[in-house]
C-alpha cells in the first residue's frame, strides 16, 4: 500500500504540493455570506484583512488566484484588482462555468486547482478540483465531499488558512519560524 493511500494527511500534502491556482467565490467565502447595500442601492464590499493579506502574498509567491460569482459582484472588482487579482469572473452563468473558463484560460488541469466552497452551488467545482475545501461554516452537506474543512469561517480567515497551507507545503511561506520546520 502506498503511503498516500494509508495516510490521509499525506494525500492532503500531495494535493497541496500540486496546487498552482486557488479559486474563491465571492459569496460565502470572501464576504462571509453577507451582502451590504447602501442607501442608494449599491453593494458595499468588505473582506477580511487577513484574507486580503494572504491573497497578496499568494500572488507574490506565484500562486494564481481567481474569484468567481454567479451574480453581479462588480463592487468587488476594484478591491480585488488593487490586491492584484486579475482573474475575475463576477457575473458568471454558474461558478462551474467560471471555473472551467478560468482553468482553461490559465492552461491548468483540475489537479492543480484548489477551490473553497461553502454551499450547494459549489458542489460541481468541489467535485472537479484537486484540493476541495469548505469553511467551518460551510453547509453540512459538503463536509464529507471535500478534502479539508477549514478551522475558520468564510470571510473570517478561511482564505488565509488555505493560502498558508499551500505556500507552507510548497516551501514558499517565508513567515514560517525556522523552529517550526
Amino acid at each position: 500500500m502506498q503511503p498516500s493511500e494509508a495516510d490521509p494527511s499525506s494525500r492532503i500534502q500531495q494535493a497541496l504540493a500540486a496546487v498552482r491556482a486557488l479559486v474563491i467565490p465571492v459569496d460565502g467565502v470572501l464576504n462571509g455570506g453577507r451582502m451590504t447595500i447602501d442607501g442608494s442601492g449599491r453593494e458595499i464590499c468588505s473582506i477580511s484583512l487577513r484574507d486580503a493579506t494572504a491573497l497578496k502574498e499568494a500572488l507574490k509567491q506565484g500562486l494564481i488566484v481567481a474569484v468567481v460569482s454567479e451574480r453581479d459582484a462588480e463592487a468587488y472588482r476594484p478591491l480585488l484588482e488593487q490586491l492584484g487579482v486579475t482573474s475575475l469572473y463576477l457575473n458568471a452563468e454558474s461558478v462551474f462555468d467560471a471555473y472551467v473558463a478560468f482553468r482553461d484560460s490559465a492552461g491548468l488541469d483540475d489537479d492543480s486547482c484548489a477551490y473553497i466552497g461553502d454551499d450547494l452551488g459549489d458542489i460541481s467545482v468541489l467535485e472537479q478540483v484537486g484540493f476541495p475545501v469548505t469553511p467551518i461554516d460551510g453547509t453540512d452537506y459538503l463536509r464529507h465531499r471535500v478534502a479539508y474543512i477549514s478551522a475558520y469561517e468564510g470571510g473570517k480567515g478561511c482564505v488565509r488558512e488555505i493560502v498558508e497551507m499551500i505556500l507552507m507545503q510548497q516551501g514558499k511561506w517565508s513567515y514560517m519560524d525556522h523552529r517550526e520546520a
